[in-house]
């Protein structure tokens, strides 16, 4: 892999952990590549242990979450391939923006700050954290009926409802309300980025066709809000829901995303942003 990157960092997005990647992790290791899937803070313990009790991420903010993220591909030789699911989309928009990866892929991601585009799907998806402006202060999962419709719509029953035994935590409400409400106030707020900033490595939005929670129509119109010299590309797979990492099928996604990323990497340099 001379002259490629050797490391992929794996981001997760939210109402799922780091577990959510174990078969890409699995995969791409089995290609030779150091795999790191890390933990926001709060969420270092297992799936088990938050749903049980999840008030250590009540408080988690965008900044903290990017702030590890960060510290930790400081650590690393050569900047990795970034891939993001969801939150963790927009979260490799952000590290992007700031100087890291040599690439980056966002798979169903959230929005990023400007991208005003909101589905009727992606609003039932949320109201389950939008509907209380409580929830702002509290960590919200979701019953198996709202997670097959915002995760696995595509899913087997039985296909849906193992995955929400294996993979479902509550998320942090403060973090879906921000989010909601990022283009309604003032300022930069935490999930903005600079669409014109022509250092960023190259992008790919890989959408699924049935993503309820963030539809292809919103990986389209944050790719749009683009306007960089750098690559930036939408992918559409068909039939797909949100939860792609653990489709059925999620061999093929994984493929690409990696080979997109190997062929529009920058050259393995030593690490560094700005």
């Amino acid at each position: 892999m001379t002259g490629k990157p050797d490391t992929i960092l794996l981001i997760h997005g939210f109402w799922v952990t780091p577990r959510s990647w174990e078969n890409w992790k699995t995969r791409y290791e089995s290609q030779g590549y150091r795999v790191l899937t890390p933990t926001y803070p709060g969420f270092d313990v297992e799936v088990e242990a938050l749903n049980a009790d999840p008030t250590p991420i009540e408080t988690v903010t965008v900044p903290q979450i990017i702030d590890r993220l960060e510290a930790l591909i400081k650590e690393l030789p050569t900047p990795p391939i970034l891939m993001g699911h969801s939150a963790g989309g927009a979260f490799t928009q952000i590290l992007l923006d700031h100087g890291y990866g040599a690439a980056g892929v966002a798979i169903n991601s959230a929005p990023t700050e400007g991208v005003a585009v909101v589905p009727p799907s992606q609003i039932r998806s949320l109201l389950p954290v939008l509907k209380n402006p409580a929830n702002r202060h509290r960590a919200v999962g979701l019953t198996f009926k709202q997670w097959r419709y915002a995760f696995t719509n595509t899913f087997p029953e039985e296909r849906a409802r193992a995955t929400y035994e294996r993979y479902h935590i509550p998320a942090p409400g403060s973090i879906v309300w921000g989010s909601a409400l990022a283009n309604f106030q003032p300022g930069h707020q935490d999930t903005w980025v600079d669409y014109h900033n022509d250092d960023r490595a190259p992008l790919l939005f890989i959408a699924g066709e049935n993503d309820h929670i963030m539809p292809p129509v919103i990986q389209r119109s944050n790719a749009r809000h683009y306007k960089s010299h750098t690559t930036t590309e939408v992918v559409e797979f068909p039939g797909r829901a949100h939860l792609l990492p653990a489709e059925d099928g999620w061999e093929e996604i994984a493929d690409y995303a990696l080979n997109w990323a190997l062929e529009h990497a920058r050259p393995a340099t030593p690490t560094t942003a700005r």
